[in-house]
């Protein structure tokens, strides 16, 4: 059985997957357009980290970052470092993840999450992962930038 839970992103087996995931984000997209974090800024206050496991193996991970809402809107979170490892694709280990993040986010009672991915094909899953839970394409939120390499959805609690 697959439980997620929260864990730390500095743990061996987790600093290896994220470093993963950096190489494959350095890989496919152009440096000033990669977002991801490393497991050192995963670990910072405003950031909840969760790690999918089976039998002790690790098989993804996901993050929750809480944003500065804008003036006048309610809590607000964005999606970082959704990753399954290579062995656990095509069992639903994201979408586990994911609804458990969603879930999370819901009870703090934030109003909205956002996220950012790439344009490349490599990121299509990933697109189509977030639309299938209803997240929707919006324009750049917190800090970012119009990007062609970059996609950013949202989605309303």
């Amino acid at each position: 059985m697959i439980s997620i839970n929260r864990d730390s992103p500095t743990r061996d087996d987790v600093h290896r997957l994220l470093s993963e995931h950096l190489a494959d984000m350095f890989a496919t997209s152009p440096a000033e357009s990669v977002h991801a974090l490393d497991h050192s800024a995963l670990s910072a206050p405003s950031i909840s980290f969760w790690t999918a496991r089976e039998d002790g193996a690790l098989l993804g991970c996901g993050a929750l970052k809480l944003l500065d809402p804008a003036p006048g809107a309610g809590g607000q979170g964005e999606i970082k470092s959704m990753r399954t490892a290579a062995t656990a694709r095509g069992r639903g280990v994201a979408t586990l993840v994911l609804r458990h993040i969603l879930d999370d986010a819901r009870s703090r009672n934030l109003e909205s999450v956002y996220l950012e991915t790439g344009t490349e094909d490599y990121f299509a899953p990933a697109r189509r992962l977030y639309a299938r839970h209803g997240f929707t394409e919006c324009a750049p939120f917190a800090d970012y930038v119009l990007d062609p390499n970059s996609v950013f959805m949202e989605l309303q609690l």
